[in-house]
């Protein structure tokens, strides 16, 4: 079979069936399949494309199936044990980068940090941080520490549910992206979220309960004038605002997405 039949033969979205045959070649570079769309393709080539198309045609996301996903220009691996990382979520990042300026700041958590995106993305462009990254799943964390040394990136990396294992240990800024989907929101049967792991997306409530409860925990594990970074729903930013008042953060702002939807609530402890 030639790269043009190939490339057609399962009916996939053609710009995925690109993207997935040139994984399955070891390329990079979408020119090639141009130059070359009439050679023959060996028969291993053609086998394991065929069966990730498959896969693809079922809805798994392009992620899980190839591997990896830039975050931030990071190529992270992502595994069905994570989160896929979103644009969305480099919302935080920016946010700390800005404070880590304005206030010089020295030690960040990343609570729930999965593949390690916002952790890695900070250590990244600020090395002279102290960067802490944990999360419940052990599975997670292996990715994390996967992809914190592809990227010769050194982050302390802990398992804890919240804050249990961190005893009293305080930090500059706590960054958070916690499972924040209602348990009976539909999104879950939709698209990529039907292959994530549950866990990570819904805390089998309202959406809001990982929220309240490191919100209320938080402040025993922040310096004086340290900052909690909470990404949520676009239709949440009102019920976070409240949590974190009500737990006693002032300063409390909201940052919004690329598509200009209210994504990230902070609040500073102590200001």
């Amino acid at each position: 079979m030639k790269v043009k039949e190939a490339l057609r033969a399962l009916g996939n979205d053609y710009r995925d069936a690109e993207v997935l045959l040139l994984h399955c070649l070891g390329k990079d570079d979408r020119s090639w399949l141009i130059t070359h769309d009439q050679d023959e393709l060996q028969a291993d080539v053609i086998e394991t494309f065929f069966s990730i198309s498959k896969e693809r045609l079922r809805g798994v996301p392009l992620a899980y199936l190839l591997g990896h996903r830039e975050f931030w220009s990071l190529k992270l691996k992502v595994t069905r044990d994570v989160l896929i990382p979103r644009a969305e979520t480099e919302v935080v990042v920016d946010w700390v980068l800005e404070l880590a300026s304005r206030y010089d700041l020295e030690s960040i958590l990343d609570l729930g940090t999965g593949s390690g995106a916002i952790a890695l993305a900070v250590q990244h462009d600020l090395p002279h941080l102290s960067v802490t990254a944990s999360d419940v799943s052990e599975s997670a964390l292996r990715v994390a520490r996967e992809n914190a040394e592809g990227l010769g990136l050194t982050i302390e990396i802990v398992e804890s549910n919240w804050f249990d294992s961190l005893a009293q240990r305080r930090w500059d800024l706590i960054a958070s992206n916690p499972p924040y989907v209602a348990a009976d929101d539909a999104h879950l049967q939709e698209g990529d979220l039907r292959f994530e792991p549950n866990t990570a997306l819904t805390d089998g409530r309202d959406g809001l309960s990982s929220i309240r409860e490191i919100a209320s925990s938080a402040p025993n594990h922040l310096e004086i004038g340290g900052w909690l970074l909470i990404e949520h729903g676009y239709d949440q930013a009102a019920d976070v605002r409240s949590i974190l008042k009500q737990n006693g953060f002032s300063k409390v702002s909201l940052r919004h997405d690329i598509a200009g939807r209210p994504r990230v609530t902070g609040g500073c402890w102590q200001c």
